[in-house]
């Protein structure tokens, strides 16, 4: 499988935080979910893949070139979605997309206006009356439509109704459709990468915790509920992280045969990305 994106060794220090070591890559065809609680480094790791922030060390390369040798070329391959949108407020959204439009080679003037059309907005309209669901459906239809062949979203759904956010997904299911794309999701709102995500990388503390095929991972955890009695200090090492009260406990493991071997009364069940990321943040500071 070819990668769209590879990111090695990637570091950058603030007074109060820090990405360390940062390795990952990112499989064509597919919608990689980018996961890690508020403040886990998310954005930091997204700002650095796209050469936002100084002072940032490490390898990005983007369909097998260098970033640092060909920025200007690898920008005008990817569409970027970030949570501040970075628009000018005082300016309308025809008078945006024409500051915007002449910076990329492949720019479509047919694909902005069929996607404006498609999510009912008004390009006479100013950028500050646009409620947070219509600014982001809109730096979508910028991202979209000069032939990106990677997408990079920053927490795009963080804000939004079910709705829009429903609406959102299947937009970026259509433009897998495609081939040959990839989508790189940050977010922190987990049930939205149930229904999309093929792929999940957690970041945690500017770490890397895991990257894994999200069917894989959701198979190979479990959440275990039981009675707190038979637990003891030898069992409790084969959990991620466990919660008791006076009902009895439940637990989130990876290692669910020798789970059932020691504790045979045990009810089992799926668990959700949500789930088996809470238990990685819990299970490390255990």
């Amino acid at each position: 499988m070819t990668n769209i994106l590879e990111v090695t060794g990637l570091n950058k220090s603030y007074s109060d935080f820090s990405l360390s070591n940062v390795t990952f890559s990112l499989p064509e065809d597919c919608i990689t979910g980018f996961i890690g609680i508020n403040g886990a480094g998310k954005t930091t790791t997204l700002r650095s893949i796209l050469r936002l922030t100084t002072n940032t060390f490490g390898t990005i390369k983007l369909f097998g070139l260098d970033m640092e040798n060909h920025e200007s070329e690898l920008k005008n391959r990817i569409g970027v979605v970030m949570d501040d949108g970075g628009f000018y407020d005082e300016l309308t959204m025809s008078e945006m997309k024409n500051v915007i439009a002449p910076a990329y080679s492949s720019w479509s003037e047919q694909d902005y206006k069929s996607y404006m059309d498609r999510f009912s907005l008004n390009p006479k309209q100013k950028i500050n009356t646009l409620s947070k669901g219509m600014r982001m459906k809109y730096a979508l239809a910028l991202a979209l439509s000069h032939k990106a062949e990677l997408l990079i979203m920053d927490e795009p759904t963080s804000g939004l109704d079910p709705l829009i956010r429903s609406q959102l997904l299947t937009i970026l299911t259509d433009y897998m459709k495609e081939g040959g794309k990839g989508v790189f999701f940050s977010t922190h709102i987990t049930s939205d990468l149930e229904k999309v995500a093929d792929m999940l990388i957690m970041i945690d503390h500017g770490k890397i915790v895991f990257q894994e095929e999200k069917d894989t991972l959701l198979e190979n955890y479990r959440v275990v509920k039981g009675d707190t009695k038979d637990l003891n200090q030898e069992n409790r090492k084969l959990f991620q992280n466990i919660k008791t009260t006076d009902f009895g406990f439940t637990g989130v493991t990876n290692q669910i045969k020798e789970v059932q071997e020691c504790l045979p009364e045990i009810v089992i069940e799926r668990p959700t990305i949500e789930d088996i990321m809470l238990s990685n943040i819990e299970g490390s500071k255990e």
